[in-house]
């Protein structure tokens, strides 16, 4: 699979300088954990499972999560788990049989709540497992973490299958602080225990919020919420250092999406804007009429705090969060420059846009984390921007 597969390929040649790496289930875990890009999250009740997990591949989505947790009623947790069971095996008959689609099935991962699931559906899927690529763990701490990725350490021994734990941070130990640090610290040992299985570590921003009883209007992102803001810092802090300790750590859920989604992209091939300025200024600012502004703000934000990808509820938020990890010909210049003084010695150079410093050493973390981003999400020319990427997304 690669990203913007739905593109033709003459759109990707016009916008991309470098076309994003195909990648697959076996990759590097590093690079599977950078192309997690919009995980799409999927109620495990929909009747139309097998379904929607291929149309939401074409449509470019490459990561989804089946949620059996907080996505579900309670009293449907069995149905789902059934009908995970139903589909996943409809869907394995579809590979087997060599569906020429198969090649771009998103990464698969399910929401378990607890333990004792994960253990379950591993035997009940059968030769289906083969199709997960892992297990979404709600509300991690260190001591209700341990057993689900022990759990986890079972079934891969036993299938042979290399399946990944993505932990959720977002318990009310974490959002309080006064157990803050010392939740933190008993995360941080665990998963470096179990290291080879942590793809990502997610936040959970809504269980967050709920601690104090707040819910972010579309006007504010996650980091003009203090408290929820000051969370963020300190598990980036603690899990997302660039010395080799740290892990990918994925940007909070946006709740909110356009209510008249269908009419928006026809308004963006005939801009009302059109003749008056740029092609690409009119599509911004039908963005904005459409209250995507705030998602895009919050993923920017969500990048300049070390956050890469991102917990997405609605697919009309994918092609935002793709567009805008895209490497843009800017931060590819100066990330190659950095890299190559690198080799011969550091030291510091102007960049090629003449607009900043590049200090070698300080800037070689940064400029490593972008070339793995570029080489997922591909490298845009230099005349091409986020909104002309988004549009092909949103009209290819």
């Amino acid at each position: 699979m690669h990203h913007f597969s739905q593109l033709d390929a003459e759109t990707r040649q016009r916008l991309f300088l470098h076309e994003p790496d195909r990648f697959d289930r076996d990759s590097a875990p590093e690079v599977l954990s950078a192309a997690l890009g919009a995980t799409l999250y999927s109620p495990a009740t929909r009747p139309q499972l097998l379904q929607d997990i291929r149309k939401q591949a074409a449509r470019g989505v490459v990561s989804m999560v089946l949620c059996l947790e907080d996505a579900i009623d309670d009293g449907e947790v069995a149905a789902a788990e059934a009908n995970i069971v139903t589909q996943m095996a409809q869907l394995d008959a579809l590979a087997a049989a060599g569906d020429p689609a198969a090649e771009n099935w998103p990464l698969l991962f399910l929401r378990v709540r607890n333990a004792e699931q994960i253990t379950d559906l591993a035997d009940r899927l059968g030769p289906a497992l083969r199709l997960l690529s892992g297990f979404v763990l709600p509300k991690f701490t260190e001591d209700s973490g341990l057993p689900f990725l022990e759990a986890l350490t079972a079934v891969r021994a036993r299938t042979g299958l290399r399946l990944f734990a993505m932990p959720v941070l977002e318990s009310p130990e974490l959002a309080h602080l006064e157990t803050r640090a010392g939740t933190l610290s008993g995360i941080a040992r665990v998963l470096e225990k179990y290291r080879e299985q942590v793809l990502a570590v997610r936040l959970g921003v809504t269980d967050l919020s709920s601690a104090y009883g707040l819910r972010r209007p579309p006007e504010l992102t996650a980091y003009d919420v203090q408290l929820v803001a000051s969370v963020i810092g300190d598990v980036v802090n603690v899990l997302g250092r660039s010395d080799g300790s740290g892990f990918t750590i994925t940007g909070p859920v946006w709740e909110y999406f356009p209510v008249q989604e269908r009419k928006f992209k026809p308004q963006l091939r005939n801009s009302p804007f059109a003749g008056t300025e740029p092609p690409t200024e009119g599509v911004r600012r039908r963005l904005i009429a459409h209250d995507l502004d705030g998602l895009i703000r919050e993923i920017e934000l969500d990048r300049a705090n070390g956050l890469l990808g991102k917990t997405c509820i609605h697919p009309s938020h994918v092609p935002a969060v793709h567009a805008l990890s895209v490497a843009t010909h800017e931060e590819w210049s100066d990330a190659a420059d950095i890299l190559h003084q690198d080799r011969t010695g550091g030291g510091v150079l102007r960049s090629a846009y003449t607009n900043k410093m590049n200090e070698v050493k300080p800037h070689r973390a940064w400029a490593r984390r972008v070339m793995l981003r570029a080489s997922v999400f591909g490298v845009a020319r230099e005349d091409v921007t986020f909104a002309e990427l988004l549009a092909a997304c949103l009209c290819p």
